[in-house]
């Protein structure tokens, strides 16, 4: 028999937050996460997006032992913005047993209805910066921060519960050793000879930090249309520099300015996941030497963030980042571009990357039920 609780006490957040490394023991694939991390993200005094909609967590029990948990959230924001009475599930992590994912999920679909929803999705969190989906397809490949690591099961676990797909995200490798086409040389060459437009560079994180803020602003202007996306405020913008701030490279910050202005923006990241490996989520005593290291050693780049305003786009700005990109990961010795989480809706920039000579990688799926 299952037993569901809902997680109340520290004590039960803490076996919230510890239960999936007992899960994915045996799990050589499996990327943990920055436990310090999740301490402040599933605490509303610390995370505010706890402020802005309704939430419930659960752990499901077995012969008294933690088997399942599961996340419950009803965004008010985004379901003001896109006209919806949508719920959704994340953070489920069981083992491969029907009756506890079967329990949790129910729990959720029951809170959703009795809430006045008509839908649930998920796996997803507060926005599209949370782990998002279920990896479909790419199990073989090395996992990477922020999506989601889990076992093909999974899958079947919630197929079986009445879930079809919601929508899709891909993830795509560029391999340095490929050639650009010539039309992306001429595009930076001309944009670079242009007096309407200037890519800044940066050495440091003193002369990036500035800019965190601004750049952010563009996604709030370009990722609206986009699924789960919700804009954010200045506050969040600030926790969400502060958070990163430390393990940006300034080299793989990119910023097109137009009169002074930011106006499109690339951002990624040297790839860590054997670093947090093998400081198994933790930090300290001595976790982040590994993750450092990691960072140093790393021959991927995860391509995190990027856009571009709306009313500059079509005139090369993606491309002559992209190049410029290329020749700092070149000199970094790094061999390949990860680009993270790409909407299959999201045609133009799939259209970008098959240009670009980009390999399909991974895919992950949110699904849905209708209640």
């Amino acid at each position: 028999m299952v037993e569901l609780r809902e997680v109340i006490t520290q004590k039960d957040l803490k076996i919230f937050i510890y239960l999936p490394e007992k899960i994915h023991k045996n799990h050589t694939n499996w990327l943990p996460p920055i436990y310090v991390d999740e301490w402040s993200f599933f605490n509303p005094k610390k995370n505010r997006a706890f402020s802005t909609a309704d939430t419930i967590m659960l752990l499901a029990f077995k012969d008294g032992k933690a088997v399942g948990r599961i996340m419950g959230i009803i965004h008010h924001t985004y379901n003001q913005l896109r006209n919806e009475h949508h719920a959704r599930f994340g953070y489920l992590e069981c083992f491969n047993d029907t009756a506890v994912a079967h329990a949790l999920l129910g729990r959720i679909e029951q809170w959703a209805k009795n809430k006045g929803m008509v839908k649930v999705v998920g796996p997803y969190g507060f926005s599209d910066k949370d782990p998002q989906g279920f990896l479909i397809e790419g199990f073989e490949h090395m996992p990477i921060l922020d999506s989601a690591c889990n076992f093909p099961y999974m899958i079947s676990l919630v197929e079986e519960e009445g879930y079809t797909k919601e929508v899709d995200c891909l993830i795509y490798k560029i391999s340095m050793e490929k050639s650009m086409p010539i039309l992306y040389e001429r595009v930076q060459q001309r944009l670079e000879s242009s007096s309407g437009y200037s890519i800044h560079e940066f050495t440091s994180r003193r002369q990036l930090k500035p800019w965190i803020v601004p750049i952010l602003e563009i996604v709030n202007k370009t990722y609206g249309h986009l699924y789960g996306f919700v804009p954010m405020e200045r506050q969040e913008m600030l926790d969400f520099a502060n958070r990163y701030i430390a393990i940006i490279d300034p080299r793989y910050a990119k910023v097109v300015f137009s009169d002074n202005e930011p106006v499109a923006f690339i951002i990624g990241l040297p790839n860590f996941t054997h670093g947090i490996q093998k400081a198994k989520g933790r930090i300290l005593p001595f976790g982040f030497i590994h993750i450092l290291r990691s960072i140093k050693r790393s021959r991927q780049l995860d391509l995190m963030l990027g856009a571009v305003l709306p009313e500059h786009r079509g005139k090369g700005l993606e491309i002559s980042m992209t190049m410029k990109l290329i020749e700092s990961c070149k000199r970094a010795n790094i061999n390949t571009i990860e680009v993270h989480l790409v909407l299959e809706t999201n045609t133009r920039m799939l259209a970008e990357l098959e240009r670009a000579g980009a390999k399909f990688h991974k895919r992950f799926r949110v699904f849905q039920k209708m209640l």
